[in-house]
Order: structure tokens, then C-alpha cells, then sequence
């Protein structure tokens, strides 16, 4: 809390010095913050039901985003592939922390059955990044059954997430080698790229306040802008930095790494929380190459999937406690 706090009072004083709009970090942040505190208590009362309906009105969202998107229909790559991708790990992760927590074996094959779907419908949607972050996510899951210490995966996983990010940062400074940056600009378009770098002059032009919350599409980007362009750079990472400096970029990183903190001392079996650290880490690669954390749903979703990942499920009265 003291983070989202933090956070958010952060985005009120870059927005102050620089007129910026803190709306929608405010909104994020309240929405993490919701998705959080019902998932825990939900998760306390039905941690079997709670991830299993999340699990499915996940993978109904993600079909009707583009109908839920207030903004415009913008065209691809930059439009709502990852707010889908987002949804789809998000949905992928919760149905299988649900199959995880059931002692039911013929629950857990049909639980298991229903993060398949989630996977195959990320095809059938044409989100190739949602049907691969939810295949990740899944074999991850199945994988997580024979470990006895978490410590060591959720180390894992963070490493991941630094490296997407620093790669993704340093191919907004050029640092790259030609090839790999020929290829990566191949994959997540050279627009996109262009974007990136904008970011991170403002980022450098700036670097303890930013250019203000939400003025990243005023502050004169050089990038050639789509006729739907929404005037954000398609990178949370390089977003927060370029509006509210590297403080604001440090504040979401340590929010992430606190999260991981979380899952480690979760009371939650380690299947359980190491399968809601693969989906949150698959968000967090989502969101540094893409526009997932725009859409409200996805923050909710995010705040629920670890509020039920780290709930202490209430013991049942008909069930004597042990000698």
C-alpha cells in the first residue's frame, strides 16, 4: 500500500511542476488496488470458485475488448493485441491457480482443460503474443508440481522481466547490435521503435520529473504519427519514464519486485504462487513492449490474480483441525 501510495503521490507532483494529468496513473493505481482487496477476500472464502469465474470472464473480456475500449480502434501493431495478450495470461494464470487449489482430481483435469482453451482461443482471436505468454504461462504451471522452493523460481522470474525491459530499453538507445536490432525492429515495427526513442529523450531531456503524467504525445515526438495514434509510446516502461522521470520508473519496478516478495511468503501452496508469478511476469513483458496496462480491465485483472495468490484461505468448520 505504502508502494501504490507512493505511486500515486509521485504522479501528483510530476503532474503539479509540469500541468500533466494524473488521471490515469490514479486510475491504475485504484484499480490494482480494488482488484487486490477483492481478491484476497474472495480468494480467503472460494479459492477454488474466485480464480476459476476470473478464469472465464477473462477469456469473455478478451473477446469483447475492443467493444469495452473507450479510445479509438487503432490499427495494428499498436492497437488492443496486447490488452487481449494481457488478458489472455492473466485468465491462462488464474484457471490454473484454480486447478492447483482444488484437491479434486477430475476438477483439476477440467480446470487444466480450461487454461487449454484460453491458449487456443489467444489463436483463434489472431493474438499470436496472447496464445504464446498463455502457452508459457500453462507449461510453466504443469512444470511447478515436482518444486518444493519457490525462492528460486520467482528469482527466475524476475530476471526475465529485467531482461525485456533492458532489452527494450537499451533498443530505444541504440545500443544494440544492428543485426538484433534489424530483427527486433522487424517484430514490434520500426513506428513503435521510433516511439521508444522519443520516450527516452524526453526521458533523458528530464530525468527527475518527466515531462508530466499523460503529455507524452504534446512534448513534440519526432516519430511519424498514425492517423489513430493515441499519443502514448507503447511501453509502460518507457512511458513512466518519459512522464515522471526515473523516480516513477523505479516506484512501478520496486511495485513489481514487492509483488514477487508477496508470492514468496504467500500462505498459498508454491504451484499456486509460483503459476500466479509466471502470468504477472508474462504482464509485466506484455507491458513493457505494448499498451496492456491502458486498459482498466487488465489492471483489475492483475490486482485479482495476486490478491488470490496470496489470500490465507479460511479454514472450514466441518473440518476438524489435525491432532
Amino acid at each position: 500500500m505504502i508502494l501504490l501510495g507512493a505511486c500515486a503521490g509521485w504522479s501528483l507532483i510530476t503532474a503539479a511542476v509540469h500541468d500533466g494529468r494524473p488521471e490515469g496513473v490514479l486510475l491504475a493505481v485504484l484499480a490494482v488496488t480494488a482488484g487486490h482487496a477483492v481478491g484476497r477476500v474472495s480468494g480467503a472464502l472460494l479459492p477454488v470458485a474466485a480464480p476459476c469465474a476470473g478464469a472465464a470472464a477473462g477469456l469473455a473480456l478478451a473477446v469483447a475488448l475492443p467493444g469495452l475500449s473507450a479510445g479509438p480502434r487503432y490499427t495494428g501493431p499498436l492497437g488492443h493485441t496486447g490488452g487481449t495478450a494481457a488478458l489472455l495470461a492473466l485468465a491462462t494464470g488464474a484457471a490454473c491457480c484454480a486447478a492447483w487449489a482444488t484437491p479434486v482430481p477430475q476438477l483439476r483435469l477440467v480446470l487444466r482443460v480450461l487454461a487449454a482453451g484460453i491458449v487456443l482461443s489467444g489463436a483463434v482471436l489472431g493474438s499470436a503474443a496472447g496464445c504464446l505468454t498463455s502457452a508459457a504461462v500453462l507449461l510453466w504451471s504443469l512444470a511447478m508440481g515436482a518444486v518444493a522452493r519457490r525462492g528460486v523460481c520467482l528469482l527466475a522470474l524476475a530476471v526475465a522481466a529485467v531482461l525485456v525491459a533492458g532489452t527494450a530499453w537499451a533498443l530505444a538507445a541504440n545500443a544494440l547490435p544492428d543485426g538484433l536490432t534489424e530483427v527486433l525492429e522487424g517484430r514490434l515495427t520500426a513506428h513503435r521503435v521510433a516511439l521508444w526513442q522519443d520516450a527516452l529523450r524526453l526521458a533523458d531531456h528530464d530525468r527527475g520529473l518527466g515531462v508530466g503524467p499523460g503529455r507524452f504525445g504534446e512534448a513534440g515526438g519526432s516519430a511519424p504519427q498514425l492517423l489513430s495514434a493515441d499519443g502514448k509510446p507503447h511501453s509502460a516502461l518507457l512511458q513512466v519514464a518519459a512522464e515522471q522521470g526515473l523516480v516513477g520508473a523505479f516506484l512501478c519496478a520496486a511495485a513489481f519486485c514487492w509483488v514477487l516478495y508477496a508470492l514468496w511468503r504467500s500462505p498459498r501452496s508454491t504451484p499456486v504462487a509460483l503459476t500466479a508469478g509466471a502470468a504477472l511476469t508474462a504482464l509485466a513483458a506484455l507491458a513493457t513492449v505494448g499498451n496492456a496496462l491502458s486498459f482498466t480491465t487488465v489492471t483489475v485483472g492483475a490486482g485479482l490474480l495476486t490478491g488470490w495468490a496470496t489470500a490465507r484461505p479460511w479454514p472450514r468448520a466441518d473440518v476438524e483441525p489435525r491432532p
